[in-house]
């Protein structure tokens, strides 16, 4: 019995030439592929399944230790590929640095990130923008911000904020994590919008959830958008593609947090309470003119994300480094208590930083040590054809690092499973840029690492001044893989404890004024 098809006089007609334009189609596709692989020499390429490459083999999670053991069978440079596009991942300073920022003017684009910029962004986040006019533009308005010369607009708040924190310590000794949350949230919304933040406070709450839902969708084929970008173009029946659901809910959720912020700053405005700060500045100035309201809302929402997020993890770090490697901890407060004072005299403060080597070699061993941001990078794209080292790398491909994999090889770093601060204690020490890739490379270089580098000496100082972080026997600290929580959640669980009855009291004593600030 034949299956009648309208327009069709045999059914089977119908499926037979379906059936022979699909084996055609794909052909067709995995003959371009091979075409495509003979013209251009890539790295070796890890072996995939045809069409879709390499995207049902990557792991959601811990993505890092996973290139990590693909860099020990095919080399310092492979490719995987993910649907239509080529990935070159780097496993080594080296070559990350000959390529992201010596060839720079080549490899300073992103990748076109289909689900986290084309959907759940709408194109307005600066980090995933392509090199060009409106990338220059935010990046402009955002190197002004954060540059070294707006340093001191920033030390009061991270000084405030970091008394605050320690604070926090003495009342929630295992709850330290949230005082991190706090402490890094606090110092950039004083900064952008003129106000502290609490750790119970549901917005920021809100902001760290949209954040972490964002972030997902940076790593390496996480949604199937990624590895079909056609699926983000199809332009009828959006309300019947599920991938548009998440992303749509996601987009709005940011959307309305970031706006939240402005409202309330209008309305503090209104009442005649708003204390100065950035976004005031930048509104009164008319700079927000030059983009959209969408693209405003983005710049210092994109901003309050990154200063967030980064300072949280990396003090997360330093507590972990802290109570498996206590050693070095002895060390520093060397240093601290002949500058600060051997019975808790006063708290360090960024006058000491020449005094203070190895807090300063601390910031980097814990940007370095366990990366849990960005474990792969985040992918720079080539806007010309390239070769390196025998291998052609053509325009359009995707290029970027494997951070945990460099951070934690025995090639790059001596025992780089210790903290260890003293390996940075180099002619490069004042380079926060230098000796790890926490950061990145090039000209998508984090603009903030002089803002990052003196929220940490702060932070970092006097954390390791007046306390001691201590592990719980009964639930080791596993650094096998990056350690990461949901906001609000430990990462891991240790215990801080004060070092002295004096250092209570001086915490004490320094908290006496915050809450007129």
């Amino acid at each position: 019995m034949f299956v009648q098809v309208q327009g069709f006089p045999n059914g089977w007609l119908f499926l037979l030439l379906l059936f022979v334009t699909g084996i055609t189609w794909i052909s067709h596709r995995i003959l371009a592929e091979r075409n495509y692989q003979r013209k251009y020499k890539f790295p070796p390429i890890v072996p995939g399944l045809p069409l879709v490459g390499n995207a049902f083999q990557i792991p959601q999670t811990n993505q890092g230790p996973y290139f990590a053991e693909l860099a020990k069978k095919y080399g310092e440079m492979f490719t995987i590929k993910i649907g239509g596009t080529y990935w070159v991942i780097l496993n080594s300073q080296r070559t990350a640095i000959e390529l992201l920022e010596k060839r720079a003017a080549k490899y300073s684009s992103r990748m076109d990130f289909p689900m986290a910029n084309e959907l759940v962004s709408r194109g307005n986040r600066i980090l995933l923008m392509p090199y060009g006019d409106l990338w220059r533009s935010e990046r402009k308005i955002i190197h002004k911000i954060l540059n070294s010369t707006q340093m001191s607009h920033f030390e009061p708040f991270q000084d405030v904020e970091s008394r605050v924190m320690l604070l926090d310590y003495l009342q929630s000794p295992e709850g330290w994590f949230r005082a991190h949350g706090r402490y890094s949230n606090s110092v950039i919304m004083s900064f952008l919008f003129g106000k502290r933040s609490d750790s119970d406070d549901p917005h920021v709450m809100d902001l760290y959830k949209t954040s972490e839902a964002f972030v997902q969708y940076l790593m390496t084929g996480k949604s199937i958008v990624d590895a079909f970008p056609v699926l983000a173009r199809i332009p009828f029946c959006k309300s019947l593609q599920p991938w548009r659901w998440t992303a749509d809910a996601l987009y709005e959720r940011t959307l309305s947090v970031y706006k939240r912020q402005f409202d309330e700053l209008a309305e503090r405005t209104r009442k005649g309470v708003q204390r100065p700060c950035f976004v005031s500045e930048f509104l009164e100035s008319g700079a927000q003119s030059n983009f959209t309201p969408e693209q405003s809302l983005f710049i210092a929402g994109t901003l309050l994300e990154a200063g967030s997020d980064t300072s949280r993890m990396t003090l997360d770090q330093t507590v972990a480094g802290a109570a498996l490697f206590p050693d070095w901890v002895q060390r520093a407060r060397i240093e601290l208590d002949n500058v600060c004072g051997h019975h808790a005299e006063r708290l360090p403060a960024f006058a000491d930083m020449p005094r203070l080597p190895l807090i300063r070699a601390a910031i980097k061993e814990a940007i370095r040590w366990k990366p849990s941001i960005a474990e792969t990078g985040i992918p720079h794209a080539t806007t010309q054809d390239d070769e390196f080292e025998g291998y052609q790398i053509p325009a359009g491909t995707v290029v970027t690092w494997n951070h945990w994999g460099i951070a934690n090889d025995p090639d790059e770093y001596v025992q780089p499973e210790r903290f260890w601060p003293e390996r940075f204690l180099n002619e490069e020490l004042d380079k926060p840029l230098k000796g790890h890739l926490g950061f990145g490379a090039g000209r998508r270089a984090c603009v903030g690492y002089n803002v990052a580098n003196y929220s940490m000496f702060i932070a970092i100082a006097r954390l390791v001044y007046c306390f001691d972080c201590v592990e719980l026997p009964e639930e080791p600290i596993d650094t096998s893989a990056p350690l990461l929580a949901a906001a609000g959640a430990a990462p891991f669980r240790a215990r801080l404890q004060v070092r002295s009855e004096a250092h209570r009291a001086l915490i004490e004593r320094e908290n006496m004024d915050v809450t007129g600030l």
